[in-house]
């Protein structure tokens, strides 16, 4: 399980870094759309080229972050029924959705997207707009966030099995949403007699 573990602990902190590290793509596509509408409205002129970065920037960072999302145990799950359950049951529940759901469906895409990336960079294809962008890099983008995803998806499975065997701490526990409004309502609390 050390082995594992270490695995584990590479994988989380490539896609930690890769996760924090394109944060900033919003703020470049922000930059982007706000400069083009600028231009659009200042000198009635614009262009396919910048509306695609915009796009290309977003997806990137929605898709790089995806994975560093699943490290931060931050992805959608329904907090009223998950958090009904003790912690034990949750982890159960995350490994079986993890193996079931998340390593297929990573797999799945995977697999689709190679042979898509390699058709559309072999071929240069371009965006049907005028004066677009070339297509490959955003299609990448596409399978290189399903690989991360897929990666992250084995650290946190090996993390489960080892929660679950007592072989490392929780590094996630859960607190459902009621649970955190009382802490933060007791900070307060404590703040203000303060």
């Amino acid at each position: 399980m050390t082995g594992l573990l270490a695995l584990s602990r590479a994988i989380d902190r490539i896609n930690e870094i890769i996760g924090k590290r394109v944060a900033w793509l919003i703020l470049l596509a922000v930059l982007v759309s706000a400069g083009n509408a600028v231009i659009r409205k200042t000198f009635n002129m614009s262009s396919n080229a910048w509306l695609e970065l915009q796009w290309y920037l977003f997806g990137a960072a929605f898709m790089l972050a995806a994975a560093y999302t699943l490290k931060q145990n931050e992805h959608i799950r329904i907090d009223i029924i998950y958090g009904m359950f003790s912690r034990r049951v949750q982890h159960w529940i995350d490994l079986v959705g993890h193996i079931l759901f998340l390593m297929p469906f990573s797999i799945l895409m995977i697999c689709y997207f190679v042979p898509y990336v390699s058709l559309s960079f072999r071929s240069g294809e371009l965006s049907n707009n005028a004066g677009g962008l070339i297509l490959w890099p955003a299609k990448a983008l596409l399978l290189i966030g399903f690989i991360q995803l897929g990666a992250q998806g084995v650290s946190e499975i090996i993390k489960k099995i080892a929660v679950i065997r007592g072989d490392m701490e929780d590094p996630n526990p859960f607190v459902s949403a009621h649970e955190q409004a009382e802490i933060e309502g007791k900070a307060f609390a404590g703040e203000s007699r303060s």
